[in-house]
């Protein structure tokens, strides 16, 4: 993995510190010399395409009207906005190079007070600053691939000393080392967010984690939770950081040492609880080792463990989780409950290139599926079963309105995945209309109990006399419900509208995807060499029983 650096001002401190990160995925940095920042985005970079991009400037140091600043004049806005437009227009182009481009969002390059009081009025440094970051903001939305990031943020976490003038007199550059660290820790979790790294769920413990005192000795009325007291109310801001979460399309489940209905029963009844049963996705609540609780609650999701962070204030029952299940991040956690909600909202493993609908009402799905599972002990067989959950897929073609949510779950599942392949949205658009032939479908679920939301992704392409699948995807919410088997329904009914003769499926075998060779090779299709699948399109290829569908008409995605 590389990122292209570009800059007005000597940016080297951050290229190292981005190859110095050993979080993955590892990156090695690429410097353009400072100060030639439009010549830079002018040229192609000296980094294969498909790779990551930066561009971090001084505002003064690309928008000649706001250098007036600096030397008392008065500013034209209106020459100064057109610039910012122009900038805008710049990175727009210089996007088209990259996987994804991010922009540092302008910050003041030197501690001044500007005109004080006067600061904010339409003259003032800080008045114009925001002013000019909303309208790089709006300028450069309409481009999938570009994200503008906070380095505001950069510059809080460095504090007291994020500027430091013997750095810009010595090497030319306005910021501190720790800006540079800062920033290279957000670059690199912004790049996990694009290529599918982000954790999906948050598992945490009860006692003196998600409230003070141990229920089982004390009652759940006598909890520490809540009330008059600063550490009860630090309870309660814990628990409202993680529901925040959970509207984020993040999972909460709780791992705890526990009587389940003594646990259950004070998370029902306390006043003070903000989350409840609706909230959380899962539970072992028992006796039993939290490490292999946490394995069957992954096996329960249907998620790996590399989807997973563990949260407890123990520092033995972290030490088990983090030696025991490596793929688990296990974060140090405060002493002092009163840090905990602001130790969980500075996690980055859950940034996301984008938040859906879907993602704000997974936890609701997640019930659902449980309510799903205990209906299935009322029947003889798992036919009889899926027969009684009515359920119904729609189809639709990847269009403008759901391809956020098409590459977010081509991104991030792993199991039911043919070939792994990861694209980000200006990727995917471009690879949809590239050729004549191609074609991609958006698989959403339904059944009695609820919604699942999109949770398939298939397309395929004309190779010859072939319709070869490129992608099979399917959410671990409706693996087993014969979902998979209506996917291959669809392609095997676009190969005989075509007058195609075979359907070609190449599996690209990862560490995760498991499941999903497991499916192709009792689906029917025959494999005449290891990981290829075929079916003659003269044979029908059935649509299961259990499975209604219905065909949702939309103009396909484009992309600029």
């Amino acid at each position: 993995m590389e990122i292209y650096i570009v800059s007005d001002f000597n940016i080297e401190l951050l290229g190292r510190y981005v190859e110095a990160d050993a979080s993955l995925p590892k990156c090695r940095a690429v410097t353009a010399p400072y100060g030639q920042v439009i010549q830079s985005l002018n040229h192609q970079p000296a980094i294969s395409s498909g790779n990551f991009g930066l561009v971090w400037t001084r505002p003064e140091g690309v928008i000649s009207e706001f250098a007036k600043i600096d030397g008392g004049e008065k500013v034209d806005p209106e020459r100064l906005f057109n610039e910012v437009a122009d900038f805008a227009e710049q990175l727009k182009r210089s996007a088209e190079k990259y996987k994804v481009l991010f922009v540092a969002s302008w910050v003041r390059s030197a501690k001044e007070r500007g005109l004080g009081m006067l600061d904010w009025t339409k003259d003032g440094h800080a008045y114009l600053l925001a002013k000019m970051n909303v309208l790089l903001a709006d300028a450069i939305r309409s481009v999938s691939n570009i994200y503008l990031l906070d380095a505001a943020q950069w510059i809080e976490m460095a504090q007291p000393n994020a500027r430091d003038p013997k750095y810009w007199f010595a090497m030319k550059t306005p910021f501190t080392e720790g800006v540079f660290q800062s920033a290279a820790r957000d670059i690199k979790a912004a790049i996990r967010a694009n290529i599918g790294l982000s954790r999906k769920v948050i598992a945490v413990d009860l006692d003196d984690t998600l409230w003070g005192g141990i229920v089982g000795d004390d009652g759940w009325e006598n909890l520490n939770l809540g009330g008059h007291d600063h550490i009860g109310e630090a309870y309660v801001e814990f628990q409202k950081a993680l529901k925040t979460l959970t509207h984020r399309g993040i999972q909460v489940v709780l791992v705890s040492k526990n009587d389940e209905t003594t646990a259950l029963t004070a998370i029902d009844s306390h006043p003070e609880m903000i989350l409840r049963r609706k909230d959380i996705a899962g539970w072992r609540i028992n006796w039993m080792d939290k490490a292999q609780n946490i394995v069957e609650l992954a096996e329960e999701l249907n998620l790996g463990l590399q989807s997973f962070v563990y949260i407890d204030d123990n520092p033995a029952e972290r030490g088990r989780v983090r030696e025991a299940l490596p793929d688990v991040l296990v974060p140090e956690w405060p002493k002092l409950p009163t840090r905990y909600a602001e130790a969980l909202r500075l996690l980055d493993c859950f940034d996301q290139p984008a938040i859906t609908e879907e993602d704000r009402s997974r936890t609701q799905m997640y019930v659902e599926e449980r309510d799903r599972k205990r209906s299935s002990v009322n029947f003889l067989s798992a036919d009889e079963w899926l027969e009684s959950l009515d359920i119904q897929v729609t189809i639709a073609p990847v269009t403008n309105s759901n391809i956020k949510r098409t590459v977010q779950l081509l991104n991030k599942t792993n199991q039911m995945n043919l070939s792994g392949r990861r694209l980000v949205e200006k990727e995917l658009g471009d690879w949809i209309a590239a050729k004549a032939g191609r074609e991609m479908y958006a698989l959403s679920v339904a059944d009695r109990f609820g919604d699942l939301g999109l949770t398939g992704i298939i397309s395929w392409e004309q190779q010859g006399q072939a319709l070869a699948i490129a992608d099979f995807v399917l959410s671990c919410r409706a693996m087993g419900r014969k979902v998979e088997n209506t996917m291959l329904h669809l392609a095997w009914d676009a190969a005989r509208k075509t007058q195609t003769k075979a359907i070609v499926a190449h599996a690209i075998p990862t560490t995760r995807n498991g499941p999903c060779l497991e499916f192709w090779r009792h689906s029917g299709f025959n494999e005449p060499a290891s990981n290829v699948f075929q079916w003659n399109s003269d044979s029908a290829y059935p649509k299961p029983d259990c499975v209604s569908i219905k065909i949702d008409q939309a103009p396909r995605a484009s992309h600029a």
